[in-house]
């Protein structure tokens, strides 16, 4: 029998043969590995792609357990491991393509992402076009001869549309064309990337699976046709993480399910509360009506987590400011995912030098929250003194 996801939560990455006995795989630090023998030093060279001991950057066996545990949860046939999640995505994406290729991007990706195919692709002569997130069967139209990558981010940044992935993979797979997702927000559980097409699932583990706001990590699970190439392209270009990350990334994944439907229920209420303020025009919380894609994740996601959008009806600096800089339990700060609750404001025009062809085209300020672990009715609070903060500033 299949083992349940919370029970996956427990149990990944902790084979007898990482645990040694104990209940955490130790963290083993190395970087040169020595051999006795001729015959040890070639069977290592041999098997130095498949989890064997050889040298640091192919890992020790703390990474190999974490390795084990991602791709238990996301599926797929292996895990590459990065020292952040930007440099997952740069990678990956890198791994794919060459000079004279294009690519298509969602237009509402991270805008690390969207700064890295304006400068370093571009620089070696790979094309980008950005596409709108609920462009669905329309991205036929855009595919070329050399279109070697469709980019998804779902739900996207900041924004928080909900592709129709299903759609759009199997479009991309009638011309081979590789399907990457962005799957950070779905944390590799809450969506099931390969069940939908994905090719290769790319995280921020520094999210919810560290989960604690303390550790620099991507993650790339590919799927077994894609793996080799990852993989290799990837120890190239020196990609290797610390085994004290990967250790406390196997730690955070033995408490995310219980995270993540705590963050789930928070989210849920604050989201709800705040689509009823008079001061909000409308709420993106994937989970949602009001969110673009709403159908998409209702159709294709087990569940959500702490981070949403909300869009106020107006868009005034100084009234921005007063409901930003008095927070209780809300502090500035960019990333997401761990224990704390974090705000962040967007004002519209912001929006014209992020986005290529897929302007949101509301009026008023997004303010981009990540509900954390605190008391629901705290952070309620907070937030409802921060709009009276708003409110006043407005009428000052």
């Amino acid at each position: 029998m299949s083992e349940k996801l919370d029970t996956k939560y427990v149990i990944a990455g902790r084979s007898k043969k990482w645990t040694k006995g104990v209940v955490n795989p130790p963290v083993q630090r190395a970087s040169t590995v020595v051999f006795n023998t001729v015959a040890e030093k070639n069977h290592a060279m041999v098997n130095r792609a498949k989890q064997t001991l050889f040298y640091g950057r192919r890992g020790t066996e703390t990474h190999f357990a974490l390795q084990d545990a991602m791709v238990e949860l996301e599926g797929g046939a292996g895990c590459a491991l990065y020292p952040c999640g930007t440099a997952a995505i740069a990678n990956t994406i890198l791994a794919f393509v060459k000079t004279g290729d294009h690519i298509l991007m969602v237009d509402g990706c991270y805008e690390p992402t969207r700064d890295y195919c304006e400068t370093v692709l571009k620089r070696m002569g790979i094309e980008t076009t950005y596409y709108d997130p609920m462009i669905g069967e329309g991205i036929r139209e855009l595919i070329r001869p050399n279109t070697t990558v469709l980019f998804t981010e779902s739900p996207c940044s900041i924004t928080m549309e909900v592709q129709d992935l299903p759609t759009l993979s199997r479009i991309a797979h009638e011309t081979d064309i590789t399907v990457i997702l962005d799957n950070t927000w779905g944390a590799g559980v809450n969506l099931a990337p390969f069940e939908h097409g994905v090719d290769i699932s790319v995280q921020a583990a520094t999210k919810y699976i560290v989960g604690h706001s303390d550790v620099m990590l991507g993650t790339a699970v590919a799927n077994e046709k894609h793996w080799d190439q990852l993989r290799e392209q990837s120890y190239l270009m020196g990609q290797c993480i610390s085994p004290d990350d990967a250790y406390l990334a196997m730690r955070g994944i033995r408490t995310m399910g219980v995270r993540l439907k705590q963050h789930e229920k928070s989210s849920i209420k604050v989201a709800k509360w705040l689509e009823a303020h008079p001061l909000v025009d409308h709420v993106r919380h994937p989970a949602l009506a009001s969110c673009p894609g709403h159908e998409f994740y209702q159709r294709d996601f087990k569940g959500c987590n702490g981070l949403f959008s909300f869009v106020l009806k107006q868009s005034d600096t100084k009234a921005t400011t007063a409901l930003l800089d008095g927070m209780t339990h809300f502090s500035m700060g960019y990333s997401w995912g761990g224990f704390e609750s974090l705000i962040l404001a967007n004002e519209p025009r912001s929006f014209n030098a992020l986005r290529t062809i897929a302007n949101p085209n509301f009026k008023g300020t997004l303010i981009r929250v990540h509900i954390g672990l605190e008391d629901v009715e705290d952070l309620i609070h907070d937030l409802e003194e921060g709009l009276h903060r708003y409110q006043d500033a407005l009428n000052a």
